[in-house]
């Protein structure tokens, strides 16, 4: 979200935002200079950001094992505070969140729910954003699907 200049629509969307540690690192230390980083940092100071560690445990160490920090410290917190939603895009976290039934989305699931309720003007352009500026990988298929969804597009390509 921070890398097409929509990390706003996370605060306008559901409020206050928990990351883990070693998202932060990720972000915003290891990513100084890149697209996002202020942003998240900013929301940081702004309150709407919380980072949180979190507890060392068998759990958190057998996530590590399939996913990487970033990714294993989200589920593992998620658990930890019964979290409501959580934000993945990665398939194969996606697949472990579900092993946890963990209710989740991602950045195009944001996004669709943004336009669903007018707070952005054109999915289209978001994804495209995605794609060319941020170099996030969407298959056409659900590129498609997303657009058609949103009633941005009638016809299914095949």
């Amino acid at each position: 979200m921070s890398a097409i200049g929509r990390l706003a629509l996370l605060r306008e969307l559901y409020g206050t935002v928990t990351i883990p540690s070693a998202v932060w690192q990720e972000v915003v230390e290891q990513g100084q200079g890149r697209s996002g980083a202020i942003e998240v940092e900013t929301a940081c100071q702004e309150g709407w950001i919380e980072v949180r560690a979190v507890a060392a445990s068998p759990l958190l160490q057998l996530l590590k094992r399939d996913l990487d920090d970033g990714e294993a410290e989200v589920i593992a917190l998620a658990i930890e505070l019964d979290a409501q939603i959580v934000l993945l895009d990665e398939s194969e976290a996606r697949r472990v969140a579900d092993l946890y039934k963990l209710r989740k989305t991602g950045v195009i699931g944001v996004l669709m729910r943004a336009k669903r309720e007018d707070r952005i003007d054109s999915l289209q352009v978001e994804l495209d954003r995605l794609r060319v500026g941020a170099g996030f990988h969407i298959q056409d298929d659900l590129y498609h699907k997303a657009l058609i969804a949103v009633g941005e597009s009638k016809k299914p390509i095949n």
